[in-house]
């Protein structure tokens, strides 16, 4: 049995979201930043229990054909533990939001109008009319009687319990009326607004839910009952769907039924206002077959999410500051092409700081150019417009040989990369899919030239997607080069994803399944070995998440050997810093405006370090079940501009915190000046380009 203790993977993802939820309570931040982390703590938590929570409950299902992983995971001790903690976590939220959010709200002259706050002749005209006109017809209210058949709870969606008597019937022996419960769904999937705007005089704002513009017309709903209460639950549903040994045909099938499929997922997670009586608790636990281990107290309001949307009348005001992306002289004032300048040196692009257009540039310059032969990219999360997709596109319409690896797998986009895949196929552009049992997370576009041309084949490699959208929020970098080993191990990748016979090796990339594990391996026993000859060892590593133990494991050697280690880890971390086996390691997380994404790997090397970025974290399934790439920083400007900004988030005693032996965010109190990282790095990179 190993000496060493780890966390769980999904308790220490917990610690990552009340670190997010903390960033809600910072009062430095404007209002409207902090409305937003509400909701983007909300989203995490809301996948985390459709898939992190789907995933203990498929095991405990399993329990006959998996005895002994159930023993040594324990299912359903950690969903006891993880609904422990999120109920903790809930009683801060709805603080957050009610004493703090609300108030502010207020100062700032927004009302949000509840279901009995008094509104001008006017206003309740307007709302009535918004009532009768739009939203009575999208509801289908259901009286829960016994012996009947229960409506079922849609996956997500928020609903009103209600507490309600009839007006005109009572009890013969009591001479009271009785109780009678009903429900109704909030129709939010019927493009009516969560939140409604009630026209004003331009100096109050009011703002209502639309459950309580429901509610004011309880009447108009449930005729011949009088409404005492009413109560928001939410249920979530399974939605983790199992699908790695489908290949081809079964697989687009799959996709194209799985709304269907996740909608009528198993119940993981009962949210319900923690203010509703017992009695009417135990009725909808009843009524809905619920069980006690998915019960999660809450307060009156669920789906936070949609606080992504949450108006601002007072726009720009009480929002955060924009930091418009910054150009790249050198791309700016180059005379020619992309491609040329590329001939000439390797480029770092670093977003949402610099341009992402460069990228775009990059392909739409391929599409247009007539010694280009051939494109090849990969597709993981796609944007809803995607301009990277349009230049594919129009690549393949200028007579380009276009490919395009498209992962129908990647979690809740599976079927707007579908679409997109169909739209490329119309277009003449070849599509491959998804490989059995393997997920193609790597990030790559790869352009091919006639072999007389003066510019060569060349490559982009990123750590993100190629995604527009997220290119604004994320902190990402991608590389573009022409460097001859490196574009010709990605054409052996992409052969390799065409033909999984074809056999590959790799000096440059790292690749699972061929080198990554075994070299990450080599290259931390190496710092063991410079430190064991009394010279210097670190290790400074950055990515998403921490979970693969053999890994861990080195680690830990190498702290006992005497390695400094820094990680920079956002999300998951089973690592456990604090014991003596890992007295050399700090573990410090970062929140703030943008995602921390890039994934970052530094071996100090006896002073010439070695410098790695890559699409993958060290995960379990990025090492062992998917297609990722991790690449080699040559050129040494680039590499000093990387650690440059990794030593300026080292520096962070503003956003970052250490992470404990007790998965708390402990937050950096120094003497230094206070120096928030994401805000740095927008300057070094302002000062280091000015022109």
């Amino acid at each position: 049995m190993s000496k060493y203790e780890f966390f769980n993977r999904d308790i220490s993802w917990l610690s990552f979201n009340y670190r997010v939820l903390e960033e809600a309570m910072d009062r430095s931040l404007p209002l409207y930043e902090r409305i937003k982390f509400l909701a983007i703590y909300s989203n995490n938590m809301e996948e985390f229990y459709s898939v992190r929570v789907s995933y203990y409950k498929h095991m405990l299902r399993q329990e006959v054909r998996f005895p002994e992983q159930i023993s040594r995971v324990q299912p359903a001790k950690v969903i006891h533990e993880i609904n422990e903690i999120v109920t903790e976590q809930q009683v801060v939220f709805h603080k957050i939001y009610e004493k703090e959010i609300v108030p502010e709200l207020e100062k700032n002259n927004i009302y949000i109008v509840g279901p009995k706050d008094k509104l001008t002749a006017s206003e309740q005209r307007d709302v009535r009319e918004l009532f009768f006109i739009e939203v009575l017809t999208q509801i289908q209210p259901v009286l829960l009687l016994k012996h009947r058949v229960r409506p079922f709870l849609q996956t997500g969606n928020v609903y009103l319990a209600l507490e309600m008597v009839i007006r005109d019937r009572f009890d013969k022996k009591t001479g009271k009326r009785r109780d009678q419960y009903g429900i109704i769904k909030v129709p939010l999937d019927r493009n009516l607004p969560r939140f409604v705007e009630i026209p004003g005089d331009g100096k109050k704002h009011k703002i209502i839910f639309l459950e309580d513009l429901i509610m004011r017309h309880a009447d108009a709903i449930f005729p011949g009952y009088i409404v005492n209460n009413y109560y928001s639950i939410k249920l979530t549903r399974d939605a983790d769907l199992e699908y790695d040994d489908y290949e081809g045909e079964d697989l687009i099938d799959v996709i194209e039924d799985l709304r269907k499929h996740r909608s009528l997922g198993k119940p993981n997670r009962f949210q319900y206002d923690r203010k509703i009586p017992g009695r009417m608790l135990d009725y909808l636990k009843d009524s809905f077959y619920l069980d006690e281990d998915i019960l999660v107290k809450g307060g009156s309001r669920h789906n936070f999410r949609d606080f992504f949307t949450f108006p601002n009348p007072l726009r720009p005001a009480l929002e955060i500051e924009k930091w418009p992306p910054l150009p790249i002289p050198v791309i700016e004032d180059h005379k020619g092409t992309m491609a040329t300048l590329i001939k000439e040196q390797d480029l770092l692009l670093s977003v949402p700081y610099q341009r992402y257009d460069y990228l775009i540039d990059f392909l739409s310059e391929a599409s247009k150019d007539p010694s280009v032969l051939e494109i090849k990219t990969t597709q993981y999360r796609v944007a809803e417009n995607s301009t990277v997709i349009k230049a594919l596109i129009n690549a393949a319409e200028n007579g380009k040989k276009v490919t395009v690896f498209v992962e129908l797998k990647a979690r809740f986009d599976e079927e707007a990369n579908l679409e997109w895949a169909h739209e490329m196929n119309k277009a003449g552009v070849r599509i491959l899919y998804s490989i059995p049992k393997l997920k193609v997370h790597a990030k790559l576009a790869l352009v091919i030239r006639e072999e007389e041309s003066e510019v060569g084949d060349q490559v982009y490699l990123g750590t993100g997607n190629f995604n527009e959208k997220t290119a604004r929020l994320y902190g990402d970098h991608g590389l573009f080069t022409s460097h001859i080993g490196i574009v010709n191990e990605v054409k052996e990748l992409y052969r390799y994803l065409e033909n999984q016979e074809h056999a590959c090796k790799f000096e440059h990339i790292l690749v699972p399944g061929f080198n990554m594990v075994e070299h990450f391996t080599w290259l931390i026993r190496q710092e063991v070995k410079h430190v064991k000859k009394g010279k210097e060892g670190y290790i400074l590593l950055k990515m998403n998440g921490l979970q693969d133990i053999p890994l861990v494991e080195e680690l830990y050697r190498a702290s006992e050997a005497g390695v400094q280690i820094d990680i920079i880890v956002r999300g998951i971390c089973i690592l456990k810093p604090g014991q003596p086996y890992s007295r050399n390691i700090r573990l410090i997380r970062i929140v703030d405006r943008f995602l921390e994404h890039a994934r970052i790997f530094v071996f100090h090397n006896n002073g010439k370090s070695k410098v790695y970025m890559g699409s993958s974290d060290w995960m379990k399934r990025n090492l062992y079940r998917r297609i990722e790439c991790v690449f080699p920083i040559y050129e040494q400007e680039l590499k000093e501009e990387i650690l440059d900004i990794l030593n300026i988030q080292l520096s962070d005693n503003v956003k970052a915190g250490l992470i404990d032996e007790n998965l708390q965010n402990v937050r950096i109190r120094n003497d230094r000046a206070d120096l928030r990282s994401q805000q740095a790095t927008y300057q070094y990179f302002k000062e280091k380009y000015t022109r």
